[in-house]
C-alpha cells in the first residue's frame, strides 16, 4: 500500500506509526531491487541522489539529476514498477560538494544544483546548508544555516512555479556524523540534543517567515537528528530508545513534522522498527545494499574460480584491488592502519566506499566477464553451500546471476519494509 510522505506525521502523531525506506544509491542493480519491490507490493519507493553523487556538473556518478530521474524512470519500466509509486529525493543539497570554495561561490553552485533537482522533477528536497566554506568555521551556526537553507528553498520554490511542476516538500538539519559511516570504530553515539532540535526548528521557521517563505516551510516534512545511531569501518551502534526518549519528546510540540534517519545501514529489523515507531519514520539506507551487492559478486567470484577451469582466481577481486590501490582518492582519507589492514577494508569495511569505483569502465569489465562466465551454469548445491549458502535455491539449475545479486539486495531491503510496515505493532 503506498504512502504519501505528508502520510508519515498524521500516522507518527495518531499513534499508527509506518515508514518509508529512503533508498540511497545509483546503482542499477540496487535500484531493480527496490523497483521490484514496489512493482510486487504496490509500496512507495523512494529513491534519493546525493549531492556529491549527482549534481548539475554531473557528480562523481557522472550523471546529472535529469539523467539520474531517467535512469530510475527506464528501470522502473524494464522491472513494470508503476511510476506514480515513485518519489525522487534530493539529499544534502548544498554547498557541501564546493566547500572549498568562498562561501558566495559554492552557493552559488548550490543554487544551480538545487534548481537542476527540482527542475528534473524531484519532489523532495533535503536543505542542507550547515558545512563552513573556505574560511568559516567546520560547522556553522543555526542563523547561518538557516538562512542559506532559505536561499536555496528560495530557488527551489521559483523553478518549481517556473516550470509549472508541484512544489517540493523540505527536508531541513543535517545529522552529526559524517554522511557515510564514520571513519573509526565507534563505541558510543549521542542523540541529539533536544533543546538543540527545538533551535534549529525555530530559527528555521523564524528566517523562512522572515524572507516570505512561509508557504515553503509549510512544506517542511521534518528534521534530521541523530538518534544515536550509526556505523563505522568494523562496527555498528545500534538504536537504544531509552536514550533518545528526549528527542522524541521534541515532536509532541510539532504536530506536522517527523525526523528524518540517517545512517540506518545494518541496524536489522525491530531496531529499525523501534525508530519507526519513535517518530523516524524516513530509514535512509545506502552502504548496506552496496555492501551486500559486493558480497553477493565476490562470492558469485569464487564459485566461478572453483567452478571453471578457464576463469582464473577472483578475477574481480583482483581487478577492484587493482583498481582501487591505482586511484585512492575514494578511501586513502578513510581507512588506516598496517598495509594488510587497509587491504581488508579496501574491500569489506561496513562504509564501503568500494562503491565509488563500480561505475568505472575497469570494473564494469570485470563484472560482466563475471556474469558472462556464470550465466547458464549449473551451480553444485555444495559449492553454493561453500560459498553463499543463503542462495542455495538457485543451486542445481541454470543461474541467472542478475537475478541471484537483485535477490540478496531485496533481502536487505526486506528488513526495512518489515519495519516500516510493523512499527505499529511493538
Amino acid at each position: 500500500m503506498p504512502l504519501a510522505l505528508t502520510d508519515l506525521a498524521p500516522r507518527y502523531h495518531s499513534g499508527q506509526p509506518a515508514g518509508i525506506p529512503s533508498v540511497c544509491s545509483a546503482h542499477p542493480l540496487v535500484l531493480r531491487a527496490a523497483l521490484q519491490h514496489g512493482r510486487d507490493t504496490g509500496d512507495t519507493v523512494l529513491i534519493e541522489a546525493t549531492c556529491n553523487q549527482v549534481n548539475h556538473l554531473g557528480g562523481y556518478t557522472g550523471m546529472t539529476p535529469t539523467d539520474f530521474a531517467q535512469m530510475v524512470h527506464d528501470l522502473a519500466g524494464t522491472e513494470g514498477c508503476p511510476s506514480d509509486l515513485i518519489i525522487l529525493g534530493g539529499d544534502h543539497l548544498g554547498p557541501n560538494p564546493w566547500r572549498h570554495l568562498p562561501a558566495e561561490d559554492a552557493m552559488a553552485q548550490a543554487e544551480q544544483m538545487v534548481a537542476a533537482y527540482v527542475a528534473a522533477g524531484f519532489g523532495k528536497i533535503h536543505l542542507d546548508a550547515s558545512m563552513g566554506c573556505a574560511g568559516e568555521p567546520e560547522a556553522l551556526d543555526d542563523t547561518t544555516t538557516a538562512n542559506r537553507a532559505a536561499r536555496l528553498a528560495r530557488v527551489a520554490e521559483d523553478t518549481a512555479q517556473a516550470r509549472s511542476l508541484p512544489p517540493p516538500h523540505y527536508i531541513i538539519g543535517t545529522e552529526v556524523p559524517p554522511p557515510g559511516g564514520a571513519d573509526h570504530e565507534l563505541t558510543t553515539v549521542s542523540p541529539t540534543d533536544p533543546n538543540a532540535a527545538r533551535d534549529t526548528l525555530a530559527v528555521h521557521q523564524q528566517v523562512f517567515v522572515d524572507q516570505g517563505l512561509e508557504s515553503a516551510f509549510a512544506r517542511v516534512l521534518g528534521l534530521v537528528v541523530q538518534p544515536g545511531v550509526e556505523f563505522g569501518n568494523k562496527n555498528t551502534i545500534l538504536y537504544r530508545p531509552e536514550a533518545a526518549t528526549g528527542l522524541t519528546q521534541v515532536l509532541g510540540a510539532c504536530p506536522q513534522l517527523i525526523f528524518e534517519a540517517h545512517s540506518t545501514d545494518y541496524q536489522g529489523t525491530t531496531p529499525l522498527a523501534q525508530l519507526v515507531r519513535d517518530g523516524f519514520p524516513i530509514l535512509k539506507v545506502g552502504p548496506e545494499l552496496t555492501f551486500v551487492l559486493r558480497e553477493a559478486l565476490y562470492a558469485l567470484d569464487l564459485i566461478a574460480s572453483d567452478l571453471l577451469p578457464d576463469y582464473g582466481v577472483r578475477p574481480l577481486f583482483s581487478a577492484m584491488e587493482a583498481l582501487m590501490t591505482r586511484a585512492p582518492e575514494n578511501w586513502e582519507r578513510h581507512y588506516h592502519g598496517s598495509e594488510a589492514e587497509q587491504r581488508v577494508l579496501r574491500h569489506y569495511s561496513l562504509s564501503d566506499r568500494i562503491r565509488y569505483y563500480w561505475t568505472t569502465l575497469e570494473a564494469q569489465t570485470a563484472v560482466q566477464t563475471l556474469l558472462d562466465a556464470l550465466r547458464g551454469q549449473s551451480v553444485p548445491l555444495p559449492l553454493m553451500w561453500q560459498h553463499m549458502p543463503a542462495a542455495a535455491s538457485f543451486a542445481s539449475a541454470p543461474l541467472d546471476p542478475e537475478t541471484l545479486l537483485i535477490w540478496r539486495v531485496r533481502q536487505s531491503l526486506h528488513s526495512y519494509h518489515a519495519a516500516c510496515a510493523g512499527a505499529a505493532n511493538l
